[in-house]
């Protein structure tokens, strides 16, 4: 490092500590994570770094050669597809993937940042929906790069995140079904707070409308993406006087779901009912029968989001948003309804 440099950063951190109050001990450890440091004195010195402008410069090692994975939960066959996307992008920089469970769908917990902040990835792969603002702030000032992998929210203009189109997806999948001649169709869409439910449940709504039927509210639900919760749902929709003929599933986990919920009740896939998923995950082929599916590309997803992180660090990125194309599979699960 240049020796004006050195002197201009033992300048910036002087002046930091001098307006926060607190000594250059103290601005070292909000710098690299440490934990035994008030919130409030974190907060002080974090908003003066950012007002001065500061920005982490390298000394001695580089940082490690690791991109982090942040997941609010890791159970599913849906994380393993981004798992994977990440994994394929990292071999070719010769960088290692590390997994971390924290927060909720929103955001990750507030332990967590203290411990990236320590270890320095070369940069952070997000699966939440948004990012605080005191979080985007802490990585911008230590230079990790950040992106968003966002099948499940809308983040703000300013964070770099890549998605699919649900509502085409949402679309795509009734208009298989009314196409079939299905006019009784039920849709279990995700969480009713997360945008890709809504967007995929407006795709369902537009596509009904397109063929003249009126949505009736009674085959909306709302799940949690887990096999569970569609076999609820599907048991309550399918016990209705007036079931539906065909159920569009917003992930394939529910879907399998709603084929339990046909074989307890009795009811034969695709003679009686018609089911379409959504993620085209590796299990949804081997359904009994094969699930038709809406596929989205998460494999590509989190490859295109690892290859944003690993740009240079003075190139710019191209998009603050990328969105993928999702398109539908027909597999076995659908048929046109039997005449009553």
């Amino acid at each position: 490092m240049r020796e004006e440099d050195q002197v201009a950063r033992r300048v910036t951190l002087a002046t930091v500590a001098r307006e926060a109050g607190v000594s250059l001990p103290t601005v070292s450890k909000v710098l690299n994570g440490r934990s035994d440091v008030s919130s409030a004195t974190r907060a002080k010195v974090e908003h003066l770094l950012e007002a001065h402008g500061y920005r982490r410069r390298t000394l001695g090692a580089p940082p490690t050669p690791l991109i982090e994975i942040v997941f609010h939960e890791l159970e599913s066959v849906w994380a393993m597809e981004l798992i994977r996307g990440v994994e394929n992008v990292a071999k070719q920089h010769n960088a290692t993937v590390a997994l971390t469970e924290s927060g909720t769908r929103q955001a990750p917990g507030p332990e967590w940042i203290e411990g990236v902040l320590r270890r320095r990835p070369l940069g952070v792969l997000l699966v939440f929906s948004t990012l605080p603002e005191d979080v985007k702030r802490q990585l911008v000032s230590r230079a990790i790069p950040f992106v968003i992998v966002d099948p499940a929210g809308d983040p703000d203009p300013d964070v770099p995140s890549v998605g699919s189109a649900n509502w085409a997806g949402g679309l795509a999948a009734t208009r298989h079904l009314t196409d079939q001649g299905h006019r009784r169709v039920a849709i279990i869409t995700g969480p009713e707070d997360l945008m890709c439910s809504l967007a995929r449940l407006d795709g369902y709504r537009s596509a009904l409308a397109m063929a003249g039927i009126d949505a009736d509210p009674g085959l909306v639900r709302f799940g949690d993406f887990h096999v569970q919760g569609g076999f609820e749902h599907a048991l309550d929709l399918l016990r209705r006087p007036d079931r539906p003929t065909a159920i569009f599933a917003g992930s394939d986990l529910q879907a399998l779901g709603v084929l339990e919920a046909a074989r307890v009740l009795g009811l034969s896939v695709p003679g009686e009912l018609s089911v379409v998923g959504y993620d085209d995950v590796p299990p949804a082929q081997w359904s009994s029968p094969p699930l038709t599916t809406v596929h989205q590309p998460l494999q590509r997803m989190a490859e295109e989001a690892a290859r944003m992180l690993l740009q240079p660090k003075n190139a710019k990125m191209s998009a603050s948003r990328i969105e993928l194309a999702t398109h539908l599979v027909e597999r076995q699960s659908t048929a046109p309804p039997t005449p009553d």
